[in-house]
């Protein structure tokens, strides 16, 4: 798994909507000189990512920002059209990059894809993970279904 700690992110595309349209960014290039705290989820708009998970990094948000974090990015496998509408409706564009892994490549190259089955299919698994110029410093991983290990609160104390 390309989650441990010392590891390099693993090489890949992100797709971010914005008012210009969607750009591809390299991972390469986003966590470049950055200390970055991400997240991932396995839907926008589903249950417990958007009543417990999205929310909990909007809450402390400026108390992890004050820790030294760059950015704080959430990323799913939903295209960039859904990933940007789900920014919008919670408020958070400005704050929380919101990155499209549309082809479920990112989550699959650092070994934490699964399938959910035939109603949202091949996803990323829940985790939280900090990330310092493209090293992975601290790794984050849920056990399926649970919702633990990956809150805002956990990466608060480990930062």
């Amino acid at each position: 798994m390309s989650t441990n700690i010392g590891n390099n992110f693993p090489s890949g595309i992100f797709l971010i909507k914005d008012n210009e349209g969607i750009k591809e960014v390299r991972t390469e290039d986003f966590f470049k000189n950055k200390k970055v705290v991400l997240f991932a989820l396995p839907g926008a708009f589903t249950p417990t990512c958007s009543a417990k998970h999205l929310p909990g990094y909007i809450k402390f948000y400026q108390e992890i920002k004050d820790k030294g974090v760059d950015i704080i990015a959430c990323m799913a496998v939903n295209d960039p059209h859904v990933m940007r509408a789900w920014a919008l409706a919670n408020a958070v564009e400005e704050k929380i990059d919101m990155l499209s892994d549309s082809d479920c490549s990112v989550s699959e190259s650092l070994g934490l894809d699964m399938n959910f089955g035939k109603v949202m299919g091949r996803r990323s698994r829940r985790f939280a993970m900090i990330v310092e110029d493209n090293v992975i410093t601290k790794s984050f991983v849920e056990e399926v279904g649970a919702f633990e290990v990956s809150t805002a609160e956990n990466i608060l104390k480990n930062l």
